[in-house]
């Protein structure tokens, strides 16, 4: 295989301010681990980049894999970058860009060009675009131009999904440009279930797991949880809100911190490790997941990896990873989710065991299985 580069530069970047991995980074972390043993790290910037050492490559995975935000040690690579860029050869290889940072610019594949590397971006979604209601103004706009360059300049696009790779489709034959070669490769979750784990709470409870934004549904299950209070009081479930406060989300916060009824009973954890969210996952009633539209949808397969039940939205997207082993309901079916999580919280609920049931049919997607479509398609650019 040819050199491999990944471009690293939202993960870094993250690193650098101390946030936590999101879904789309914990799929670079695992780019970094599959490929960082003879890859190069590019970097870069509204377009312009610049393709690391060898060494200063090594550094940064080390840095990225383990966690470590040694601001000194990025700087000195994001010099030595910049200083190197005037230095550079034809390099030859395959990039592979798991984020959708930075795609929209035609800079960044005319600089890949001269290099004689070929761009390969994973699309994790359109939802920009189909649905540009539930993401911040301006977005829409800016992921179109994003998907367009790399509709009209990519050498190949990798969807995480069936869905996605629809709506890629459609996207093309509206806007008039050829669909460039693709492939739909999978996402694993990387998960595996702890024994021994501690309980994090003595009672029942359930999660929702992702950053708190509108499509996600979080304030209509923050009302199902005001009803549960008002109908069961002390015995109601707690629900632990895992994901940090994304965009216009003003309504949820003003429920999390100002309704009276949720305190004490709704958990809100915006810095969740590793190890407290495997915890928390292997020892509750359900994952909840009442989306309006994913691309994917990471916590469902996290969730069924580790025999956790889930009550999910009726998307698509979540029958093709998970086919029907959760309980799927209407987004908007407030009786519904009330009667099914309250079915749940019980500890002789048969229709939890029915789901347990199922889930000894599922079959996660790995990794292994994931970079094998990758090497396959990258084959066939060559």
């Amino acid at each position: 295989m040819s050199t491999i580069f990944l471009d690293v530069t939202r993960l870094l970047t993250r690193l650098y301010d101390g946030l936590m991995p999101t879904g789309v980074d914990r799929v670079g972390l695992e780019y970094i681990k599959r490929y960082g043993g003879h890859a190069r790290a590019i970097l870069s910037e509204r377009g312009f980049s610049t393709v690391l050492t060898e060494r200063d490559s090594q550094l940064v995975f080390s840095m990225l894999l383990a966690s470590i935000c040694d601001r000194n040690k990025i700087r000195a690579v994001v010099a030595r970058g910049c200083f190197n860029r005037l230095r550079e050869a034809r390099l030859h290889g395959a990039l592979l860009h798991t984020s959708h940072n930075g795609m929209e610019f035609g800079r960044y594949y005319l600089a890949m060009a001269k290099r004689e590397i070929r761009p390969v971006f994973m699309i994790h979604d359109l939802i920009p675009l189909t649905h540009a209601e539930y993401c911040r103004p301006g977005v829409n706009a800016t992921h179109r131009r994003r998907i367009h360059t790399a509709l009209k300049r990519a050498s190949g696009l990798i969807a995480n999904s069936q869905g996605t790779l629809d709506s890629l489709a459609a996207e093309a034959r509206h806007a008039g440009f050829a669909l460039p070669p693709t492939v739909i490769a999978r996402l694993a979750s990387g998960v595996t279930e702890r024994p021994g784990v501690t309980r994090p709470l003595p009672g029942p409870y359930f999660v929702m797991l992702g950053t708190i934004e509108p499509r996600k549904n979080h304030w209509f299950i923050l009302h199902v949880w005001r009803r549960l209070v008002e109908q069961l009081g002390d015995t109601a479930p707690k629900l632990v809100v895992i994901g940090r406060r994304g965009w216009e989300c003003e309504n949820v916060v003003d429920m999390l911190e100002r309704c009276e009824s949720l305190k004490g009973v709704v958990i809100e954890e915006a810095h969740c490790s590793d190890v407290q969210l495997q915890a928390y996952l292997q020892h509750a009633q359900a994952l909840l997941f009442p989306s309006f539209v994913e691309g994917y949808g990471m916590p469902l397969a996290e969730a069924l990896a580790l025999k956790l039940p889930v009550l999910a939205s009726d998307l698509d997207v979540f029958r093709e990873i998970a086919n029907n082993i959760p309980d799927y309901l209407d987004p908007l079916d407030g009786p519904g989710w009330l009667a099914r999580i309250q079915a749940y919280s019980q500890s002789d609920s048969s229709a939890r065991k029915a789901q347990l049931q199922r889930l000894e049919r599922f079959r996660e997607p790995t990794w292994a299985e994931h970079f094998e479509q990758v090497n396959r398609f990258l084959e066939t650019l060559q």
